[in-house]
């Protein structure tokens, strides 16, 4: 995680395009030797801020279905957001706003969410005893997967306020919200149109 960190202070002091993997390498106390060994690019030395946060991401959902509960419950109690760390926060926060404006940055975070996918996928299909590739599941995991996204990007652009809600607590309100768009009752009780539409059930008239 350490490599991680040394690239995105270096990206966020002096620019993307002006850091080295050899930059890299020197702050983070390893040669560009081993640097190569275990990364394909300078910019993929920032994947384990993200593959981290997908590893607690995961991690907290096996907790939510041994000890049942609402999706968005699991992260809202969660003191950490399980995104990262708390020391490496703003690092996570750096690289996210980097992102939108350096391609190679971007390419690296997009793959970090398309892998998650199917990571999902498959803690969703063991925590509820159906297949990973069951239409259903993988519906289920992108939309986790882009709540997930939508999420972490609003809080990572937005101004800073420590006052502000945490990532876990965003993400449980996207979670709740998600819950509420695809149940019509829910969304006609609030006074919204039903985004789906369920098929009528009663009998039709003979033509």
């Amino acid at each position: 995680m350490e490599i991680a960190d040394e690239a995105v202070r270096l990206f966020v002091s002096q620019g993307v395009a002006a850091t080295t993997a050899e930059d890299i390498a020197a702050a983070a106390g390893v040669s560009t030797r081993t640097l190569w060994r275990y990364l394909r690019s300078k910019e993929d030395c920032a994947r384990p801020l993200l593959t981290a946060g997908m590893d607690l991401i995961t991690a907290r959902l096996r907790t939510h279905w041994g000890q049942g509960g609402s999706l968005a419950q699991a992260f809202a109690d969660a003191d950490d957001p399980g995104l990262a760390a708390a020391q490496h926060v703003d690092a996570l926060r750096d690289l996210v706003r980097l992102s939108r404006d350096e391609p190679g940055l971007r390419a690296v975070w997009l793959q970090a969410r398309f892998d998650a996918e199917a990571v999902f996928a498959g803690v969703i299909a063991d925590g509820t005893d159906r297949s990973a590739h069951d239409l259903a599941v993988r519906l289920e995991a992108g939309m986790l997967n882009a709540a997930l996204r939508i999420v972490v990007e609003d809080w990572a652009l937005r101004p800073d306020d420590p006052a502000g809600p945490s990532v876990g607590e965003t993400l449980a309100q996207a979670l709740h919200t998600m819950t509420q768009l695809l149940d019509p009752e829910a969304s006609v009780a609030l006074g919204r149109k039903p985004m789906i539409l369920r098929p009528a059930t009663g009998p039709r008239s003979g033509g």
